[in-house]
């Protein structure tokens, strides 16, 4: 067993153990929270244990704050099947109490889990959700997306990439709802720009050989081959297209990547790809206090964006829960998920923000670039910030928008 994994479950345990020491008469008002992601495959360093540890401890630090709460994180893993994914959540709210549901990293998993959630009036929230009908076409009462979609992802890379005169494009995407979400969207922000797309490839998620793709995408007669490939898949096809001499001749723009991606295939490898993230842990000192206080649980990662994305959804739900009391908390997920749409949002990791009546959160987002091997002062000194996206250009506008929530 893994030393992260092993301080989970510690983790868990002494959560439990604490509840179970108390007298029955004293016993406090328990909330569960479950974090349904990737625990063995492609995307289990995108959230994995570091992100249920980011979790839980937004848990520990709102029960220090409320007496009387108990908090409690669970986690599973939906293997990157929605049917597996929809059936532990069904599980979870019919047979384990679960309150809240943090959706972790694939698109089609999130969406059915959402279904779920709806239909069990509980609450969803997206930290790794990029199909943006997350909150749009398929969105529901009992859904908010937190750190990203594919409208965020795409915007600032697609004009800045066409600014910088890569104005033909061809796209790698993975034949999922991630890939087919993020490869639409960054289309309409390259013709935006003024630039066009001359072809595309979709492929399998986990695929592991690129070269007959890369190939045609060399042959299309683009100039920027655009990524919209997740997890592992991401830095193998860069490392691929190194090989075969195309990032020579073609620029490479990476539509989702993570700190994660860049510790997985290095800075020489990496450097100079431009990418949007809602976080950077060196951003400012909240986020470099945030990462001080999680970095003990992390297995020796840094946070990235989606890990600072399940403290944050867990601590604003929480404080949701607090404003309206546990019981009818309890009783409607709809009415929980109103609650947070009606606060503010305020923490260390993402800053002061918003969430629409859509349940998309309005937060800053950053264009980011990789650093030359020579640039970085330390382990996860990855990034340079290039520019600041304002929280209402990150999101959809509304007038654009499919969600009933929205048309009622």
């Amino acid at each position: 067993m893994s030393s992260s994994r092993r301080a989970l479950l510690q983790g868990g345990a002494v959560l439990a153990a604490a509840s179970l020491a108390m007298p029955a008469i004293a016993q406090p008002a328990r909330i569960r929270i479950g974090v349904l992601a990737d625990f063995s495959g492609i995307y289990t360093d995108l959230l994995g244990p570091a992100g249920v540890a980011c979790a839980r401890q937004a848990a520990s630090e709102f029960m220090a704050a409320t007496p009387g709460l108990n908090v409690e994180v669970i986690f599973g893993d939906h293997q990157n099947k929605a049917d597996v994914g929809a059936t532990l959540a069904r599980s979870w709210f019919d047979q384990q109490g679960v309150d809240m549901l943090i959706a972790g990293p694939n698109s089609a998993v999130g969406l059915a889990a959402s279904t779920v959630t709806r239909d069990k009036d509980k609450v969803c929230l997206g930290v790794a959700v990029t199909a943006t009908e997350f909150t749009n076409a398929l969105c529901t009462p009992n859904t908010i997306n937190w750190t990203y979609d594919g409208y965020m992802l795409s915007k600032a890379v697609a004009a800045e990439t066409v600014r910088g005169g890569g104005k033909k494009w061809y796209f790698i995407a993975t034949d999922n709802a991630f890939g087919h979400s993020l490869q639409a969207e960054t289309t309409a922000f390259v013709q935006e720009a003024g630039g066009s797309v001359v072809g595309g490839a979709r492929v399998p998620l986990g695929t592991a050989d690129f070269s007959a793709t890369l190939q045609a995408a060399r042959a299309s007669g683009a100039e920027v081959i655009g990524l919209a490939l997740g997890g592992n898949d991401l830095p193998n096809c860069i490392k691929q297209a190194q090989e075969f001499g195309i990032t020579r001749r073609m620029k490479m723009a990476a539509l989702v990547m993570f700190l994660s991606d860049i510790k997985s295939a290095g800075l020489q490898v990496m450097q100079q790809l431009l990418f949007t993230n809602s976080f950077y842990w060196d951003t400012n000192e909240q986020t470099r206090a945030f990462t001080r206080r999680v970095l003990p649980a992390m297995g020796g990662a840094y946070p990235g964006m989606v890990h600072a994305g399940c403290y944050a959804v867990t601590l604003h739900y929480l404080k949701a829960v607090a404003a309206m009391g546990v019981a009818r908390a309890k009783e409607s997920g709809a009415a929980v998920v109103a609650q947070m749409k009606s606060m503010p949002t305020q923490d260390d990791a993402f800053g002061a923000g918003s969430i629409r009546a859509d349940g998309r959160a309005v937060l800053a987002a950053y264009l980011l670039q990789v650093k030359a091997p020579a640039e970085s002062r330390q382990d996860w000194d990855f990034c340079k910030l290039v520019s600041t996206m304002d929280p209402q250009e990150t999101v959809k506008p509304l007038s654009q928008s499919a969600c009933p929530l929205i048309r009622a």
